[in-house]
């Protein structure tokens, strides 16, 4: 050792016992603790959406009731990849989180899009009474046996609604031949079939120029959904059919959700149940502003009643169909807070 060196060392020395005990438990470098248990989760959708703001929310509400314990990493707006690799990744434990809509984990557990059934509900009072109560535990049982755990409280992606160039769409007879994109869903290819539109699966990646060079005519989202993809550039009319709703589940991998200890799995369920409800809220709030601001942008807006809707389906034999599908308990318990379908 030299002597610059030595010299160096007692200053330091010297400076450090100087010191009070706090400022040398200050002056040493904090090492940061890892999360004994940290999780990812993915999902569709952009960061400004509710759903992130409020699943952020409850991330932090998680880190901060659980001292660090637990950390979840959001990894947004398809980041992950689709749809569907999200869904096997979550299976898999790629991930640990992921919030699919009914339709998306419907095709892994088929009883998940009972939901979906066209002009179900007639409001939000129905969804929540149906989806917090023996439909939504029902669907949930089903949802654990593939190896997934679901939280209790369903977020909201909405009621959809149906935009056209054509023509408004005033009552069922306004479907006849209607050249509509639809998602890849058997449930919702079937209604429109049911309803006697001409319904056409294709990716939302691909609805816009879709629209834009009449390969369809029409399409069906959320509101918030035809706001952001600016929709109304290529169509005229919205009718607010509410034909479907369709929320999101928010699920876990069950292998991950079982290695949490009780005391945390409190914790985080309560954090994002707490969370779902905030931004069911948030969507309520958003459709509220959302109808003005499409008029606005020269959307003509009409609001048929569901009656002729039904009817038809009724007459054409799609609820007979889906009550089928789904099973007579599945299909009991939804009328029971809806009414008689089929």
């Amino acid at each position: 050792m030299t002597s610059l060196t030595r010299l160096n060392r007692r200053s330091a020395l010297r400076t450090l016992s100087a010191l009070p005990a706090a400022g040398i438990v200050s002056a040493v470098p904090r090492i940061a603790r890892a999360a004994e248990f940290s999780y990812k989760y993915g999902n569709n959708l952009p960061l400004s959406h509710p759903l992130n703001i409020r699943a952020q929310e409850a991330a932090d509400r998680i880190a901060k009731e659980t001292k660090g314990r637990v950390e979840i990493k959001i990894f947004p707006n398809n980041q992950l990849g689709g749809d569907t690799d999200m869904l096997a990744q979550v299976r898999s434990g790629g991930i640990e989180f992921f919030t699919p809509s009914a339709l998306v984990i419907a095709t892994l557990v088929p009883v998940a899009a009972i939901n979906a059934v066209g002009f179900a509900f007639n409001d939000y009072s129905q969804v929540w009474a149906a989806m917090d109560g023996k439909v939504g535990a029902h669907v949930r049982g089903a949802i654990a046996k593939s190896r997934l755990y679901a939280f209790e409280k369903m977020w909201d992606n909405g009621f959809r609604q149906t935009t056209s160039s054509k023509a408004a769409v005033a009552n069922a007879k306004d479907m006849d031949g209607l050249k509509i994109r639809v998602p890849v869903s058997p449930l919702s290819i079937s209604m429109f079939k049911g309803l006697g539109a001409a319904p056409a699966s294709l990716q939302f990646s691909e609805v816009y120029s879709a629209l834009q060079t009449k390969i369809v005519d029409a399409q069906e989202n959320p509101l918030p959904i035809i706001q952001v993809a600016k929709l109304f550039e290529v169509q005229k009319f919205c009718s607010l059919t509410n034909h479907i709703w369709d929320g999101y589940w928010f699920i876990a991998n069950g292998r991950a959700w079982d290695a949490l200890p009780a005391d945390l799995k409190t914790i985080v369920a309560r954090a994002i149940n707490d969370a779902g409800m905030q931004q069911r809220e948030d969507i309520k709030k958003l459709n509220d502003s959302v109808v003005g601001d499409l008029q606005a942008k020269g959307l003509t807006i009409n609001r048929p009643t569901a009656d002729s809707f039904r009817a038809k389906l009724r007459e054409s034999g799609f609820y007979g169909e889906w009550k089928g599908r789904f099973g007579p308990e599945a299909w009991a318990l939804l009328e029971g807070t809806v009414g008689k379908l089929a």
